[in-house]
């Protein structure tokens, strides 16, 4: 499965902004999909998910209420709708594929970078 990010670019705090992850080649297989983010000098962490089928979609307490993922199954794409920007959500965010309940994302596309002014 080949994932590729895109959509990220400067935004002023309190804007929105929509990144997009195309999938490719086996996405039969996927179980879930997932958005995490990596800021400047911290860890990796989740944001979102959302299981191929059924839609069943699940947030990190962070972004809970600001952002919406959904996806498109007949584009094998899944976006993520980022309303309500901070700062602190400036970060390198990262898709991945999953293609089992294991919770462990076998798949990762190119990060792409959102930097959120003050």
């Amino acid at each position: 499965v080949q994932l590729q990010a895109s959509g990220g670019e400067l935004v002023q705090a309190g804007g929105s902004l929509r990144l997009s992850c195309a999938a490719s080649g086996g996405t039969f297989s996927v179980y879930r999909m997932a958005w995490f983010r990596q800021a400047p000098g911290k860890e990796r962490e989740f944001v979102t998910s959302i299981t191929w089928i059924g839609g069943s979609s699940y947030y990190s307490d962070s972004v809970k209420g600001r952002f919406t993922i959904s996806r498109d199954n007949a584009k094998n794409t899944v976006y993520l709708q980022m309303n309500s920007l901070k700062p602190e959500d400036t970060a390198v965010y990262y898709c991945a594929a999953d293609l089992n309940p294991d919770g462990k994302y076998a798949f990762w596309g190119r990060g792409t970078l959102v930097t959120v002014s003050s």
